[in-house]
């Protein structure tokens, strides 16, 4: 599902319980200096991201200051976030001249700790070639090295490297928990929403989804600050010749974190083409 570009006006554009991705929970909230926003979801953990700007966090009366470095875009700098234990009361203020912010969040109902992320504390890897037409970035926010601290979300950010190019590719799915003759775990059931942007902002792609292997499936024209939403099927993407893309990811899954990606059989042999792939995969857990 292609949600267009809008002003939500700081409302949740994926909201609890939401019909096609039950576990996810996103909302974009922008504010002046010295504006605050106050928040909070029964029922999810979440995540605050500064997309650009600077803003001061409290959790329940736990400060975290200054968080976000980033100018004009999310290009501009490193990533930076605060988990938010479910439900927790939570109040952002900006302190930057302006600050666009993204809360992503998951189901769940056990209450964690909360604690930031700092541009030191990123779990990067990086993958994919020009010649495949696969290079990019990942910046795990809430990644693997958050593994223990956090129930059933993961939040990071994907940036293609040059000027177009595809992700997620080979093809995956991850919308079953299930496991293979010998009990092997080989899929996770996972919800998984995006917010795309481009550079410059007037570039544009395409996202497929193609619910069965090797039969028709659809194809959603993004643009700049689309939402897609991910709720079953293979799910590569791409960005146009001459644009760079960026895309903020939350998965929440349904019985467990780590994440358990299924490569679709009619591309699974391009896993052997695409450089550091494996430790992509590894990296999402």
């Amino acid at each position: 599902m292609h949600i267009a570009p809008h002003d939500n006006r700081n409302k949740p554009i994926v909201d609890v319980d939401h019909d096609l991705v039950p576990l996810n929970y996103f909302n974009i909230v922008t504010l002046k200096q010295g504006e605050s926003f106050d928040y909070a979801v029964p029922g999810y953990e979440t995540c605050v991201v500064p997309a650009t700007g600077t803003i001061d966090v409290d959790v329940d009366g736990a400060g975290f200051a200054k968080l976000g470095n980033r100018g004009v875009d999310v290009w501009d700098g490193e990533p930076e976030g605060v988990y938010v234990p479910t439900g927790a009361k939570t109040r952002l203020t900006c302190v930057s001249e302006t600050a666009e912010v993204f809360i992503a969040g998951a189901k769940y109902d056990k209450v964690l700790e909360p604690f930031d992320v700092r541009e030191a504390e990123l779990d990067l890897v990086q993958y994919g070639s020009d010649d495949t037409k696969t290079h990019r970035k990942i910046k795990h926010i809430l990644g693997g090295a958050q593994h223990g601290k956090v129930g059933r979300l993961l939040v990071s950010e994907l940036y293609t490297v040059g000027a177009g190019g595809w992700s997620g590719f080979p093809s995956h799915k991850h919308d079953t928990d299930r496991r293979d003759e010998n009990g092997e775990l080989i899929e996770t059931r996972h919800d998984e929403t995006y917010n795309f942007r481009f550079r410059p902002n007037k570039g544009s792609g395409m996202q497929m989804l193609q619910r069965e292997d090797n039969a028709p499936g659809d194809a959603y024209h993004i643009m700049d600050r689309s939402t897609i939403l991910i709720d079953k099927g293979y799910h590569p993407c791409a960005v146009l010749p001459g644009y760079e893309m960026y895309y903020f990811t939350i998965l929440g899954g349904l019985t467990q974190r780590s994440l358990k990606q299924y490569f679709q059989p009619t591309h699974e042999e391009q896993l052997h083409t695409i450089p550091g792939i494996m430790d992509m995969v590894a990296k999402f857990k």
